[in-house]
């Protein structure tokens, strides 16, 4: 039964490999205003500081070019935190919002190529270039990072910024990339509390933050601070110490795939190992959590045409992922070094992993106690496939659940606190000579309540990432989309008690009279929470913005109390 799988495999590359063909002739012809770079973008919002802040300070922390820099080691500068923050008092609690913006620009014929900006070896964000035709393109990346406050206004030892973005110029390729790396502070006008105040914002900025990352990258793994995982049976890890006085720890994911990799989603079953993959956590060898990747499209991915101008979504600012570690605390807390290691299922060469581990200290002790309640986690997803019977028009299905659940304690000078975390995962994927249809839900809880039984926090977070397309008689059209939603309470938490986003792309790229190309890109995005709303529908055609509209204004309901809003979680189908 080889012999049909291989056949696939053979039809999909006819559907790919003469897109990059059509993409690279497309690219010689210049877009309108050849003369000028083209900006590229991806849709998201813009990010407005909260009431009560201060005007924006502004410091450049990077400057570099990137020409033939793979396996090289990454731009570096010092770090010291921004003047005004110092004057400020120089406290993480003074920062109301802090946004890292990535401009870049690039002439000549390049790629798309993968890049990461870490400080202190924490990495802060993880992106993909675009692909630039020869007359060059500028663009930019704004990423709210105001949950590193702690890393941003540390000062008591020499911090480096560090960027990597592996590149190769040549007589076919001769675009570098220019970057700068900037970031942005607004500061509270009214001083808070000093940091020894009430964990009120258990779920805000942690107080510590401790990379997971390679401390020294060697080539040939190239020159990223990420852990590079070259298959399903390898593995990454590091060794990590926490402060006895911790009371909740939460591990930040980042994940990227390449190589043979990239497009792991159009995968058969039988083939490459299929579509299926699952990044997993342990801590000691003990499972702690898992994330299924959201299918991040690069700007070379599935057809090239389509993401020019408006980039795939999620592809110049990657989603991280988040797996509670709290529960775990109690083996955690003995003042030794602990395995963080990291696994993708089903992966093939190359995955890059790296976290961060978020840290709440309890200022008013020296140590805290904590012990495990409950545990229950399989040790492998569940994961079905299947080939439907027609020889003309096979069906590939496959389909995976995942449940993860474990509650533990922490006693600090904030009382007992029983902290349970919860994850749900379901996965579908039915793909034929010319359509793919993929679902990947996920589902997870945190909720902490004191010896009472009253909350102190929850946080509910449901995603959904669908994916398909559809290709007939010249017509390849690809919908990609990200749904979140996420209902926090308790008084303890942070940020709004309701948010949710939905945004879809519907790209078709279609054959012209003549052998040429035709393509265009809609995009709807819609940003609704309790403190503020954003919506915008861009439509493209070619290199040109034929349609872009944006509101500010919520619809009705949209900024709803959390008990009218709790309700607002999709009902979905996991196990």
């Amino acid at each position: 039964m080889a012999a049909p799988a291989s056949c696939i495999h053979l039809a999909l590359l006819c559907l790919i490999i003469p897109a990059t063909i059509a993409s690279s002739q497309s690219l010689r012809k210049s877009p309108a205003g050849a003369s000028r770079p083209t900006t590229f973008f991806e849709v998201d919002r813009p990010l407005r500081p909260p009431p009560g802040s201060s005007g924006r300070c502004s410091t450049l922390l990077l400057s570099a070019s990137f020409g033939s820099t793979f396996a090289k080691p990454p731009a570096t500068a010092a770090y010291a935190p921004p003047r005004c923050l110092v004057k400020a008092g120089g406290h993480a609690s003074a920062i109301s919002l802090a946004v890292l913006e990535w401009r870049a620009a690039c002439h000549g014929t390049q790629l798309n190529r993968i890049f990461g900006v870490w400080l202190g070896g924490a990495e802060l964000l993880r992106g993909s270039t675009a692909a630039p035709p020869p007359n060059g393109i500028v663009w930019s990346v704004s990423k709210d990072v105001t949950k590193y406050a702690s890393l941003l206004a540390a000062a008591r030892k020499p911090t480096t910024l560090a960027v990597y973005l592996g590149n190769l110029v040549n007589a076919t390729l001769t675009g570098a990339y220019h970057a700068n790396v900037t970031l942005h502070l607004y500061l509270r006008r009214a001083q808070p509390s000093p940091p020894s105040a009430p964990p009120h914002t258990a779920t805000g900025p942690a107080d510590l933050i401790v990379p997971v990352s390679r401390a020294a990258p060697q080539p040939p793994n190239g020159g990223g601070l990420w852990f590079p995982i070259r298959s399903a049976a390898d593995a990454a890890s590091a060794r990590v110490a926490l402060p006895s006085n911790t009371y909740r720890a939460v591990l930040e994911l980042y994940v990227s795939f390449h190589g043979d990799d990239e497009s792991w989603y159009i995968n058969q079953p039988g083939y490459q190992n299929g579509p299926f993959r699952e990044v997993t956590v342990r801590v000691d060898g003990v499972l702690a959590g898992a994330a299924w990747p959201f299918p991040v499209i690069y700007a070379g991915g599935i057809y090239p045409l389509l993401w020019r101008p408006v980039a795939a979504i999620g592809s110049f600012n990657l989603p991280t992922y988040d797996v509670e570690l709290t529960p775990l605390l109690g083996k955690l807390l003995d003042g030794k070094a602990h395995e963080v290691a990291f696994a993708v299922t089903n992966a093939m060469d190359v995955w890059y992993v790296d976290a961060n581990l978020h840290l709440w200290l309890d200022p008013a002790s020296a140590a805290t106690a904590a012990g495990l309640v409950s545990y229950d986690a399989a040790p492998a997803a569940n994961v079905t496939s299947s080939q439907s019977g027609d020889p003309v028009d096979t069906h590939y299905d496959t389909a995976a659940t995942r449940r993860f659940s474990a509650v533990g304690w922490v006693r600090s000078s904030y009382g007992n606190i029983t902290t349970n975390a919860t994850q749900a995962f379901g996965f579908e994927n039915t793909k034929t000579f010319e359509t793919l249809d993929q679902s990947t839900v996920a589902r997870a809880g945190v909720v902490a309540t004191d010896d009472h039984a009253v909350v102190c926090y929850s946080v509910q977070t449901q995603l959904s990432f669908p994916l398909g397309w559809v290709y007939e008689q010249g017509r390849l059209t690809v919908t990609h989309g990200l749904e979140e939603t996420t209902v926090a309470a308790g008084p303890w938490s942070a940020g709004p008690p309701y948010r949710s986003l939905r945004t879809t792309q519907s790209s078709v790229v279609e054959d012209e009279e003549g052998g040429g190309k035709s393509w265009g890109v809609r995009q709807t995005y819609r940003y609704e929470a309790t403190d503020g709303c954003y919506f915008r529908n861009v439509t493209s055609s070619s290199y040109s913005i034929v349609s872009d509209q944006s509101s500010e204004v919520c619809l009705k309901g949209a900024s709803a109390g959390v008990g009218a809003v709790t309700a607002a979680l999709p009902a979905v189908n996991l196990p």
